[in-house]
């Protein structure tokens, strides 16, 4: 999506990026960047938290008045836990990036794009 920004960008529409991996997004150069430091997947704060979405968008339609720089990034508030032990959790087996049948359909649709490219399909 950052790519996508920045070719929005260069084309004169301006976007503001709302994400939880501040170094990819940062790395990527996207013109206004609202960081929020929650697990990926809740780039606009936790699910059915409506008050606090709102204040996130709230941020980024400010970030996009007000910016005065390229390349601004903000953080948005809000804790995902009382403590960041989630951080040290992610991608382990107490805290999988994705278990059961999830795991099994990613699994079969990355063995479907192998069999795709080795056949030059792709």
């Amino acid at each position: 999506m950052s790519l996508v920004a920045r070719h929005l960008e260069a084309n004169g529409i301006p976007t503001v990026m709302f994400g939880t991996a501040k170094d990819i997004v940062e790395h990527c150069g996207v013109a206004r960047f609202v960081f929020l430091d929650f697990p990926l997947g809740n780039s606009c704060g936790r699910s059915f938290d409506a008050d606090h979405q709102h204040q996130i968008l709230e941020l980024g339609m400010q970030l996009l008045e007000h910016a005065t720089a390229p390349r601004t990034t903000v953080q948005a508030s809000g804790i995902w836990n009382d403590d960041d032990a989630w951080k040290q959790l992610i991608f382990t087996d107490d805290q999988p990036f994705l278990s059961g049948q999830a795991l099994e359909n990613w699994m079969t649709a990355k063995q479907r794009y192998r069999d795709k490219k080795a056949a030059g399909e792709l």
